[in-house]
């Protein structure tokens, strides 16, 4: 049978630190749940020394779980798989609803995830939206992400030069925390004029209580119409309707 490591880096012993965890824990599949730390060496293909060690820190992380001299993949991998599988199934769980929205406001409604430092329109209403990519910090629907984002994240944003594509898009670092800090408290995020001139929006993230929220729904429409803030609160129970689809 073809080994681990072979499988996951075409080496029989990878050199670098994320494969070799990669092929510690490509050791498990269907038919091998649980593993001894010697069973585990020979289908990955690494030294028992190598593979000792990793398997200690992997059960320290959580991502192995140890029972006497077996181990089987740890729940936080368990939760990371099923945060992703909600992240696939997201889409679909929020069309009808996107569409709801679409229909009672008149607006662009759309489907916002984070992406490192951008926001990216996943699905919207009309179309044409579809896979545009905007710095995060310059949208509604970023910021709301941005919100509930860990430091890393937001610090990736303010780290270097902050974009500017829009008249009144926040430039400055303090002022942006200072924001996502009465995001996080309202529930909310607004942009006029941040993300482009003449546009405006509002947005709130789809809530995840195991984790930060992999998605935010959005309106956005001409600046300083007042439907488009008016529709805060049919957003938010859109993203709050859209959490209980996905479970």
């Amino acid at each position: 049978m073809e080994r681990a490591a072979e499988r996951n880096t075409g080496r029989t012993t990878p050199d670098a630190a994320v494969a070799r965890v990669s092929a510690v824990l490509g050791a498990f599949d269907p038919g091998h749940g649980d593993l001894r730390v010697a069973e585990i060496s020979r289908r990955a293909g690494l030294p028992m020394s190598t593979t000792s060690r990793l398997v200690a820190e992997l059960v320290a992380y959580g991502l192995l779980h140890r029972t006497g001299a077996s181990l089987r993949l740890g729940d936080r991998l368990v939760e990371l798989g099923r945060l992703a599988a909600r992240r696939r199934d997201l889409p679909a769980a929020a069309r009808p609803h996107l569409r709801d929205l679409r229909e009672a406001t008149g607006l662009t409604v759309t489907l916002v995830v984070l992406d490192g430092p951008a926001a990216v329109t996943v699905d919207a209403l009309p179309v044409a939206a579809i896979g545009q990519r905007r710095p995060a910090h310059a949208c509604a629907a970023g910021k709301a992400l941005l919100a509930w984002a860990g430091d890393a994240t937001v610090g990736t944003v303010t780290a270097g030069p902050m974009a500017a594509p829009g008249p009144r898009t926040i430039t400055s670092p303090g002022a942006l925390r200072r924001q996502l800090a009465r995001i996080r408290a309202d529930g909310l995020a607004y942009d006029c004029e941040e993300a482009a001139s003449g546009t405006g929006g509002v947005a709130a993230v789809v809530p995840h209580p195991g984790g930060p929220p992999a998605a935010a729904i959005a309106v956005t429409g001409p600046a300083g119409a007042l439907h488009v803030c008016a529709a805060g609160p049919a957003v938010r129970a859109v993203a709050l309707a859209v959490a209980r689809d996905c479970g």
